[in-house]
């Protein structure tokens, strides 16, 4: 089974973070390629973890807002990405 997800990569000084927000899984590395890769490995684990529950896979998946179509898990459609800035008082 193949799963979609989105991959938001930050910097956080030397360190590059990978965060997957569908799942709320995040990992890191020294470059972006390194993050890609971890990001990836740590989704496998994770979906491989929860599916050696019964049930718990399918639940965390229609949680997090897969719908399950034509054989497959279809990801939730992303919309849209904005930076926004808000004032603090």
């Amino acid at each position: 089974m193949n799963l979609g997800f989105t991959v938001r990569i930050l910097r956080e000084g030397t360190a590059f973070v990978a965060h997957v927000p569908e799942l709320d899984v995040s990992s890191c590395g020294d470059t972006e390629a390194e993050a890609r890769r971890n990001i990836a490995d740590a989704v496998q684990g994770f979906l491989e973890t929860a599916a050696k529950a019964q049930g718990t896979l399918i639940e965390i998946l229609q949680e997090s807002g897969y719908q399950f179509e034509n054989g497959g898990w279809k990801e939730p459609e992303l919309v849209g990405v904005e930076h926004m800035n808000v004032g603090l008082r």
